[in-house]
């Protein structure tokens, strides 16, 4: 939900200046993530120091606020660590002291940026407090801070210099709830930490030397010396339940603190980074929650897990871990990032959404490209091809998104029952947690999301690994926690979506979960026309997506004139297209502000009929497939009572032809295709118009209020 920015350089001569540029830079292409508030921090001028700099708003404002401090920017910097944060609100309202980073004390002893939320704030803001902490913001992540300075001024006091990753693995024993989070320290200078539980974080490598091998080792603890995640504190009184229990289970009535000498010295290399003279490699780092504020720098990238505690220094990059889990990988990969600098370029575009909107003949292309034989009829999901046999023995496929990867899952539902004949139920992940629906062991379970970082799906998907199900990912983000964790599934290769309303990603979602439903019935006989038909109509999709972005400069007219002013507005859809009608009210509320609904057809005489007038604007879906008819009858009967309805149909239809001159009604016309990929052509003109119904309020299209991208808290 926030977006969290690191850059450390080690024998790489930077001014003050430059790493500024970098960190401020970085949280510009992390804006999408959170925009209330930002702020950055760096080494100061004076030994030890560290410099904050906070401002509410955008990252315009930020840099407003460093020109008005002035730091000397021609300072220079061999070894160097500095964090930025750009906030989406969750603990107290926008306003500087809000603002991250948060710090521990006045003298910024140590200095935090967070992603994600801490659940047990309270309780430690409270024992902090009776510690005679003072704190200065409503924030959940000061204690965050405080709780380092307190525990290492504990052992310090006890003559225990806890090394930085021994301290951290002390500081999360006492946290609950999801967070990301960088810490940096006058304690330890030239040392950043990065972990994470629930919220996405990445650190990039940039070196002029090749590294010795292309992973990071995942270093435990020393079972033999002491207990290094035992917190060493003054008494009992400071301790969390589990470390009251540790103490009762060692027959102690307080912790007595570990000899100095055992933490304080470094026993280990990173075998990524050394050289093969012995001598120190030049080599810069940069940590992030997304790829795309670091692929200017570099595209060797490391994707963080749950738990994890990278250290940062002299350096090397270091990944620890508090215990050993049973099958864990021993190892943290470096991988390659395949996104383009290009991709996340506005190019000739007023706005990220707009360029989103017009990439959808590519990144439709994208999705199916290598996955489909058009001259065979055949689809082809690496990611699925071993679990196919079980995923066709199941009792029922459950499907569980947010938003408008639920729309995705609502739109392909039918088509996944046509040709598996398996059940299938649709699930919003919050509402499934909070029924904690029976899920069994030969369910499946489809979870489906673009950044793979969404909160509530991801606490959904826990919750189904426990009870044994095979769970599916249906993902954009490449590296994230959903794709890693899920048993199988599928990329869907949209390319970095910045607007913070969904657009490519929601029609690469649908074709994906399309082509997953075409993999599950390629054994069934009595499928092959239907199957044929589809391949054949995904084959021509690009095309008549592209035909469909014509009709811009006409519903920039509608924009205009039709629905200019208007503060609600009703959408109609049936059968494939009630997940159209959703999505299209979705988007138009996102953008514009405008009070929309996507109403069942089907449920018209059920109390929504009462609504209609002939001043309430309506947009209903008349296009072509099996419940044309009823469709037509629903549309008349809204005429009937004066409404005048935008209709979406097909080209050249004689029924709507007819009808809309005889009462004057509007009509805009897409390309005909299968009946169940019909809505991948008809929400395009939906999302062009909750676009420009948003330009034509002056409304920041990217950045609409209260709403961030990635949604990784509760």
């Amino acid at each position: 939900m926030c977006g969290i920015f690191g850059y450390c350089n080690y024998l790489v001569e930077r001014s003050r200046g430059e790493i500024v540029d970098t960190l401020v830079e970085g949280l510009q292409r992390l804006e999408y993530r959170g925009y209330d508030s930002t702020g950055i921090a760096i080494d100061g001028d004076e030994p030890d120091s560290t410099l904050i700099y906070r401002q509410i708003g955008k990252v315009s404002a930020l840099i407003k606020e460093i020109e008005s401090k002035n730091p000397n920017r021609d300072v220079t910097f061999v070894s160097h660590c500095g964090i930025a944060h750009t906030r989406w609100a969750t603990h107290g309202e926008p306003k500087q002291i809000n603002c991250h980073p948060q710090r521990s004390d006045p003298n910024n002893d140590f200095v935090i940026v967070h992603n994600g939320i801490i659940t047990n704030f309270r309780e430690l803001k409270t024992l902090l407090q009776n510690k005679g902490y003072k704190f200065e913001s409503d924030t959940d992540t000061e204690c965050i801070a405080k709780l380092f300075k307190h525990i290492y001024d504990t052992n310090l006091t006890n003559g225990v210099e806890l090394d930085f990753h021994e301290l951290t693995k002390l500081v999360l024993l006492e946290l609950e709830g999801s967070y990301g989070l960088l810490c940096k320290s006058s304690h330890y200078p030239g040392e950043v930490i990065a972990t994470r539980k629930g919220s996405p974080l990445l650190i990039g490598v940039k070196s002029e030397r090749k590294l010795k091998v292309d992973f990071v080792d995942v270093e435990f603890a020393d079972e033999n010396i002491g207990q290094p995640e035992t917190p060493l504190v003054e008494n009992n009184n400071a301790l969390s339940t589990k470390q009251r229990n540790f103490t009762e289970q060692q027959g102690e009535s307080t912790l007595l603190p570990i000899a100095a000498n055992e933490f304080n010295l470094r026993h280990s290399q990173s075998r990524a980074f050394l050289s093969e003279d012995g001598a120190p490699n030049p080599i810069e780092f940069f940590l992030s929650s997304d790829a795309s504020s670091v692929v200017k720098h570099t595209k060797k990238v490391l994707f963080l897990e749950d738990d994890d505690i990278a250290h940062i220094y002299d350096g090397e990059l270091h990944i620890h871990r508090s215990r050993r889990e049973v099958g864990a990988s021993m190892t943290r990969s470096i991988q390659t990032l395949e996104m383009e600098l290009a991709q996340i370029m506005k190019g000739p575009y007023t706005h990220f959404m707009q360029k989103e909107i017009f990439e959808q003949p590519e990144s439709t292309f994208n999705t199916m490209r290598g996955r489909i034989d058009f001259d065979n009829n055949s689809v082809m999901l690496g990611g699925l091809k071993a679990w196919l046999p079980a995923i066709r023995r199941a009792r029922r496929i459950i499907m569980i998104a947010c938003g408008t990867s639920y729309h995705s899952c609502l739109g392909t539902r039918a088509i996944f029952e046509e040709l598996s004949e398996i059940p299938v139920s649709v699930e919003l992940a919050s509402d499934f947690l909070d029924r904690k629906s029976p899920v069994f062991r030969d369910d499946i379970c489809v979870f489906v999301s673009q950044s793979g970082e969404t909160a509530d799906t991801m606490l959904a998907l826990n919750y189904c690994l426990e009870r044994g199900a095979l769970t599916v990912g249906i993902v954009n983000a490449v590296g994230s926690s959903i794709s890693r964790v899920t048993h199988c599934g599928v990329h869907i290769n949209a390319g970095p979506e910045i607007g913070v309303a969904s657009t490519k990603a929601y029609t690469s979602q649908y074709i994906a979960l399309v082509m997953l439903a075409l993999s599950l019935s390629d054994d069934r006989v009595s499928k092959v026309e239907r199957r044929k038909e589809i391949i054949q109509g995904l084959k021509r999709i690009p095309g008549q997506i592209k035909q469909v972005l014509n009709l811009e400069s006409r519903i920039k007219e509608l924009c205009d004139k039709e629905l200019k002013d208007q503060k609600s507005l009703l959408l109609l859809g049936r059968g494939y297209q009630f997940a159209s009608a959703l999505e299209g009210a979705l988007k138009i509320k996102e953008i514009s502000y405008m009070h929309s609904e996507g109403v069942l057809a089907g449920e018209l005489k059920h109390g929504v009929l009462a609504l209609v007038d002939e001043d309430l604007p309506i947009i209903a879906f008349g296009t072509r497939d099996s419940l044309f008819p009823k469709v037509v009858s629903s549309i008349e009967q809204v005429t009937a009572r004066k409404g005048k309805p935008i209709i979406i149909c097909n080209e050249n239809d004689e029924v709507w032809k007819k009808k809309c001159d005889k009462i004057n009604l509007v009509k805009l016309e897409v390309p005909q295709t299968v009946d169940c990929l019909q809505g991948l052509l008809n929400i395009i003109p939906l999302q062009l118009m909750s676009y420009w119904l948003a330009v034509n309020k002056g409304i920041d299209v990217d950045f609409p209020r209260n709403l961030a991208k990635s949604v990784t808290v509760e």
